[in-house]
C-alpha cells in the first residue's frame, strides 16, 4: 500500500476503512466531483468524492448519487454497480462512495470519435438518445425514488438555484449572465406536472461506451440527478450538442470536449430529438427556453469551476480556460429567448 495518494484521497485512512491494501490514481477529465480508479484488495473500483473546496449546497451530495445509481440498477438504464457509501468525513476528509469499475471508453475528443466513422457515430448518438428516453420512462415510485425530488415548480426552482450558485461563484462582473437570468425568470414555462428522473448533466462524455462505439455500458456523473422536467435534460444536451458542439463556439467547445456534436461529424440536434421521441421519450414541444436554461446552467458551472481554480482548489490542468465559456453560452441563451419575448 502506498501511504501518499493523489490529492483529495488519504490512502492510509481509506485502506484502514476498507481493511485491505489500496492504491489509487485520479481519473482525468472530471471538472467537478473528483473520481479515482482504486484497486482495493485486488478489486477494480471507482471512488467518487466532492471537490476539494467551495462546495455548493446539494451540488456534490455523494449520498444522492449513490442512491440513484443503486435504484436504477434493475432498470434498462446502464449504471455501474454500487459497492459502498461512506458519510464519515474523517476517512478521507469528505463523504464518498465506491462502485464497480466499468470497462470502456469515455468519448471526449475527435481523436476518439473520428476513427468511428460516420455510421458508428450516428449509431452511438442514437443509442445515447435511446438511453435518455429509457431513463425518462422510469417510474420513480417503482424504483424507490418517489421522494427524490419535487417536480412541481421544478424549472422555476432551477433558475433560482443556479442564480444562487452564480452569486456564490462570482470572481468578476458578468452582466450578460445576469441578463440571461433575468430573461429566464420573466419567461418561465408551465411545469409538466408529473416528474421524471432527470440526470442533470446528460451528454456523450458522461457515458462509458464500448471502444468501437457499439454500445453504451454505463451512464456516469449523477451528482445533479433529481425528479423534475425531462425537457431540462434535453435542453442541456442540445446546449452541449448544438451550441458547444456547433460551429459558433469552436473555441469554447474544446474546454469541455471537442468530440461531440455536428462539428465532430455526429447527427444534428434535431435528428437526436426525433430519435428520442421515436424511442418513447416525452413530447418535447418548443425547446428554446430549456436550451437557454442549459446555457445559463453551463455558464454558472463554468464560473464555479473557474472560481475554484482562482482559489487554488482544483486538481488537474486546463481550468483557466473556463474563463472563456460564459460569453458564447450566454450569447446563445439570450438569442434563444429573443423570439419568446417578441
Amino acid at each position: 500500500m502506498t501511504e501518499e495518494g493523489p490529492a483529495g484521497l488519504d490512502l492510509r485512512s481509506l485502506s484502514g476503512y476498507l481493511g485491505v491494501p489500496v492504491s489509487a490514481t485520479l481519473i482525468p477529465g472530471g471538472r467537478s466531483n473528483l473520481t479515482y480508479h482504486v484497486v482495493a484488495g485486488g478489486e477494480d473500483l471507482v471512488l467518487r468524492r466532492p471537490p476539494l473546496g467551495h462546495v455548493l449546497a446539494t451540488a456534490h451530495d455523494m449520498g444522492r448519487e449513490f442512491r440513484v445509481l443503486s435504484a436504477l440498477a434493475p432498470t434498462p438504464v446502464p449504471v455501474p454497480e454500487t459497492i459502498r457509501f461512506c458519510s464519515d468525513d474523517s476517512v478521507i476528509g469528505a463523504p464518498f462512495y465506491l462502485m464497480r469499475r466499468v470497462e470502456g471508453a469515455v468519448m471526449r475528443s475527435t481523436t476518439q470519435t473520428d476513427p468511428l466513422g460516420a455510421d458508428r457515430r450516428r449509431s452511438l448518438a442514437f443509442a445515447m438518445m435511446d438511453t435518455l428516453a429509457a431513463l425518462h420512462a422510469v417510474k420513480p415510485d417503482d424504483v424507490g425514488l418517489g421522494d427524490f425530488g419535487r417536480p412541481d415548480g421544478f424549472v422555476a426552482r432551477q433558475v433560482k438555484r443556479w442564480s444562487g450558485q452564480l452569486d456564490k461563484s462570482r470572481s468578476r462582473p458578468l452582466p450578460d449572465v445576469d441578463a440571461l437570468r433575468d430573461r429566464l425568470v420573466a419567461t418561465i414555462p408551465s411545469s409538466l406536472g408529473q416528474g421524471a428522473v432527470v440526470h442533470g448533466d446528460y451528454r456523450l462524455d458522461n457515458l462509458i461506451v464500448a471502444p468501437d462505439g457499439s454500445e453504451i455500458r454505463a451512464v456516469l456523473d449523477w451528482e445533479m440527478a433529481t425528479l423534475g422536467d425531462p425537457l431540462t435534460d434535453l435542453g442541456l444536451l442540445m446546449t452541449y450538442w448544438d451550441v458547444l458542439g456547433g460551429p459558433a463556439a469552436a473555441g469554447a467547445a474544446g474546454v469541455v470536449a471537442d468530440g461531440i456534436g455536428p462539428r465532430a461529424g455526429f447527427p444534428t440536434g434535431a435528428e437526436l430529438i426525433d430519435r428520442y421521441v421515436a424511442s418513447g421519450g416525452v413530447d418535447v414541444g418548443p425547446l428554446d427556453w430549456h436550451v437557454a436554461l442549459g446555457c445559463f446552467k453551463l455558464a454558472v458551472i463554468a464560473e464555479g469551476i473557474y472560481y475554484r481554480y482562482t482559489l487554488g482548489q482544483t486538481v488537474g490542468e486546463g481550468f483557466e480556460r473556463f474563463a472563456d465559456m460564459a460569453g458564447p453560452l450566454t450569447a446563445h441563451g439570450l438569442a434563444a429567448l429573443a423570439p419568446v419575448e417578441g
